[in-house]
């Protein structure tokens, strides 16, 4: 079975560089083998109360938080050559292209899948595809939404459960068929 790794990133304003959190889940032979989170430095480090209200994070809480790339020199090496999943990928994909811009770095050519999408296509019949309903469809109890390390765990389960729903081994493979 691939290896892969599900992100999920949390922004301080309404600007997708001001990622202030990250959440990475590393699955290997269809188990969850390693997590990774990190606070992280938004640059400048202002929060909005819309976006502090929702994950509870402050300028406060980043004040002494690396900066985006002393952050991601440590995380890149454990994602090279896998693939993403996020759910809503456009979003946390759209996040680490513009903080990579934001400091100048030159961006990997990461393969990114959504499980927003992809549950979209797999349970039409749910009420939403927001994140906190796919995984209570899946059997995963998201206790702490809008926590980057959970709802990437979250993600990472939904999936494991549409690859084994689907009977493939490879994310690609969940959009043949």
């Amino acid at each position: 079975m691939e290896r892969f790794a599900a992100i999920d990133f949390e922004t301080a304003n309404g600007q997708r560089s001001s990622v202030c959190s990250v959440g990475i889940v590393l699955v290997e032979n269809g188990e969850i083998t390693d997590s990774i989170y990190s606070l992280i430095r938004p640059r400048p480090n202002f929060y909005t109360r819309w976006t502090t209200a929702i994950h509870g994070l402050s300028s406060a809480d980043t004040l002494d938080a690396d900066d985006f790339p002393v952050v991601w020199e440590g995380i890149a090496p454990q994602l090279e050559g896998m693939p993403l999943v996020a759910h809503n990928s456009p979003f946390d994909e759209g996040c680490l292209k513009a903080v990579h811009s934001l400091y100048g770095m030159s961006y990997p050519d990461y393969t990114f899948y959504c499980t927003c999408r992809l549950s979209r296509r797999q349970y039409p019949s749910l009420v939403n595809h927001q994140l906190h309903t796919v995984s209570a469809h899946c059997g995963y109890n998201l206790a702490n939404h809008h926590h980057a390390l959970a709802d990437a765990e979250a993600c990472a389960k939904i999936a494991l459960k549409l690859m084994e729903e689907k009977g493939v081994s490879r994310l690609c493979d969940l959009l043949a068929r």
